[in-house]
């Protein structure tokens, strides 16, 4: 069997979590299914992934899932468990030669011996394209079971056509009463963890470590192995308090990437919240993006365009409101600039909504896209020449402030679309009035169009 965690490719024995020298997340890392925390909803006893992994009828599978939710343990695990042979790729080191060198390794094994190889592929992700295309044709063959594990959205960073082929399984982020099982049991080992020590960690500390984790157990066992060789020693033992957990943290880092899922589901969570007039909600989505690091710009921008999409005219101020934060944020910069952003997330939550604006362009847009683009109505042009008079540019134009109530019965679409509403605003905020307006011109049109 090919060690899960050597250089991609190269054969080494397996070996057991860690020597002593190693990191304590690594020396407590699970070796069977019985020390496994969490993903119970996977890995119990009679689920159909379990079933499959301890019949050795793996087949290709992607697990996807945060930091230190168990991907690499799971799929060394499934190195000690199957009779297959177990190739390890980590996607940061191995090249493309790296990959075809092990396809036809693989193939030949499998025709000489008949034995699988199953091939585990750590941050799949990223792989491009045209590695992950060199895994296809022995997927296909059968020669290989892929395991491939990321913390991106396979829908977005794995090929359409290996996804198509693999099952997923996503793995959830560890409860904080899972980590601090966890944590405990590391306290607690003599031969793994940190049980020949004399350690004390107390209640609210260990608390306090487990949330602080974000549901990462490898982030939980760093802390509280820098935690216990920086505490000081009281009547012979390292003492740890909650205290001693946050001067070691000093700060907390959120789960975030710019440019991947995450990035796009707190944006998401910001705009819906805002859209359901929750200011409660959708202040904290953005101190969520803000203190993982987010563009404040970015942030202002949506903001921008959520005063447009989801409130336009039921208050005309919000998108003044928006600019103003946008503004503020790029002339005095973070960490100042933050109350801007939520002074102006909270006025937009708490606005009146309409997405009347944003209906009235999707639809106008898609009449300028797929009719025909009539030219604009003569008497809605301009006549600077004496040609262009000849030709009528401008005849028939009435002039609004000449008319009666400034407004002149007179079509200013195209004649194929004479008639069309696009804008149908709400009842709500200052549409209100706008609709008593429309309907009071259209009102004064009709009368001056009927005879008598």
């Amino acid at each position: 069997m090919t060690s899960l965690f050597s250089d991609a490719g190269t054969p080494t024995p397996s070996s057991a979590s860690g020597t002593a020298s190693s990191p304590l997340a690594e020396r407590m890392r699970p070796r069977s299914f019985d020390e496994l925390v969490g993903q119970d909803d996977l890995l119990s006893a009679g689920k159909p992934l379990r079933e499959v992994i301890e019949r050795d009828r793996l087949q290709s599978i992607i697990l996807w899932g945060p930091p230190g939710t168990g991907k690499t343990t799971l799929a060394r695990i499934i190195a000690d468990t199957t009779k297959a042979r177990f190739v390890s790729f980590s996607a940061v080191l191995s090249g493309i030669k790296d990959i075809r060198d092990v396809m036809v390794d693989a193939g030949r094994t499998r025709r000489i011996t008949g034995q699988r190889t199953i091939v585990f592929i750590d941050e799949i992700h990223r792989f491009n394209k045209s590695q992950q295309d060199a895994f296809l044709p022995r997927v296909e063959a059968g020669d290989i079971v892929l395991i491939g594990a990321t913390t991106e959205n396979p829908s977005f960073e794995v090929n359409a056509a290996l996804l198509s082929r693999s099952k997923v399984f996503v793995l959830r982020g560890l409860t904080a009463a899972e980590i601090r099982l966890i944590l405990e049991r590391a306290l607690a080992s003599p031969d793994r963890g940190l049980g020949h020590d004399e350690v004390t960690v107390d209640d609210d500390a260990l608390n306090a470590m487990a949330a602080i984790a974000n549901g990462d157990a490898r982030s939980a066992l760093n802390l509280l192995e820098l935690a216990v060789s920086s505490a000081p020693i009281v009547n012979g033992q390292r003492q740890v308090d909650a205290d001693r957990v946050r001067q070691v943290v000093q700060r907390r880092t959120l789960l975030y990437d710019k440019n991947g899922e995450e990035h796009y589901n707190l944006i998401s969570a910001l705009h819906k919240s805002m859209r359901n007039s929750d200011p409660d909600a959708s202040v904290y989505w953005l101190a969520r993006m803000v203190e993982a690091g987010e563009d404040p710009l970015y942030i202002a921008r949506r903001l921008v365009r959520f005063a447009s999409e989801d409130i336009g005219n039921a208050d005309p101020q919000a998108l003044m409101v928006a600019v103003a934060a946008k503004d503020a944020v790029h002339f005095i910069g973070l960490p100042e600039g933050n109350t801007a952003l939520a002074q102006a997330t909270i006025y937009l939550a708490t606005a009146p909504k309409s997405n009347a604006v944003y209906m009235a362009y999707t639809r106008a847009a898609g009449d300028a896209n797929h009719d025909v683009a009539d030219p604009v109505p003569l008497h809605l042009r301009n006549a600077p020449t004496k040609l262009m008079k000849e030709l009528d540019y401008g005849k028939g134009y009435r002039y609004a402030h000449n008319e009666e109530h400034a407004v002149a019965d007179m079509s200013c679409l195209p004649a194929t679309l004479a008639g069309r509403t696009y804008y149908e605003p709400k009842e709500r905020g200052f549409e209100k009035e706008i609709k008593r307006r429309l309907d009071g011109w259209n009102t004064i049109k009709k009368r001056r169009r009927t005879p008598g």
